[in-house]
């Protein structure tokens, strides 16, 4: 495990969204694929005890195997001068000094969840646009990958609730728009986009936005829109769906163009 500017340093950021990528002072260092694994793993689940860690890593494996195949791989780490990972008794865990950007996605949705500045989740919200470790398949990596989508997602709809909430419509929509994108068939974020639409006046925009999805779920899903969702549009909805009024019948005129009412009497013409 070498930096690539070639001096080994202590590594301090761990990226895993978007790929595997550990980096230190002088820049990114190379880690074989196998030990990046357990890196990989350490991080994402810190103070795991060495059963546990083994038993992801090498589910097919009988225990004391997995765990000899662990025993291996730390040994290989602590090899390099800027080996990240420390042993702590029985559980394995990064140095303190190494960053995550899990860990940044996670403390930032809990601070935007709890009320915090909506403005503070724009850089971890553009991180976590990449999926957690694209193109490897371990059970775990699939549960943590699925478990940040729904992170990612929640914080995207609090973000534009807290920007409606404070009438700042264009992030709002924003961030609801980024939201629905990320998951086409969710009507949390559709519901948003018809909110943010009617908190701006736009009843067209609203409804257009509204039987887009309805239309998409319908297709899709064969389902209706919530009740929750029609509801945001029903003073709207209300005319439509009971059909346009019929214009009043004018008042019949009691003479026609001839001059004569319906009770004159008809004179015939000569047809000569």
């Amino acid at each position: 495990m070498t930096s690539e500017a070639g001096t080994p340093q202590a590594p301090h950021r761990l990226s895993l969204l978007g790929g595997f990528r550990l980096v230190d002072g002088a820049g990114p260092i190379t880690v074989p694929r196998g030990l990046q694994r357990i890196i990989a793993l350490i991080g994402l689940r810190p103070g795991a005890t060495r059963t546990h860690v083994a038993g992801l890593l090498w589910p097919d494996a009988a225990e004391e195997r997995a765990l000899s195949s662990l025993r291996t791989g730390l040994w290989r780490l602590r090899r390099e001068p800027g080996c990240p990972v420390r042993t702590v008794g029985d559980t394995v865990r990064l140095d303190t000094s190494i960053r995550v950007d899990v860990d940044d996605l996670v403390r930032t949705a809990a601070r935007v969840r709890d009320g915090g500045d909506p403005r503070l989740a724009t850089a971890v919200l553009t991180a976590a646009r990449h999926d957690l470790l694209p193109g490897w398949y371990d059970d775990w990596v699939l549960l943590e990958r699925e478990r940040l989508r729904q992170l990612r997602l929640h914080m995207l709809e609090q973000v534009a609730r807290s920007y409606l909430d404070a009438g700042r419509h264009d992030e709002a929509l924003q961030a609801a728009l980024e939201a629905m994108g990320a998951e086409p068939l969710r009507e949390t974020p559709h519901r948003l986009i018809v909110q943010i639409h009617l908190a701006e006046g736009n009843a067209y925009e609203a409804l257009h936005a509204f039987y887009a999805y309805r239309d998409l779920v319908l297709r899709e899903l064969q389902l209706e829109p919530s009740t929750a969702m029609s509801a945001l549009l029903s003073d709207i909805l209300a005319p439509i769906r009971e059909g346009p009024a019929r214009p009043a019948r004018p008042a019949r005129s009691t003479r026609r163009a001839t001059g004569r009412t319906r009770d004159d009497p008809v004179t015939p013409r000569l047809i000569r």
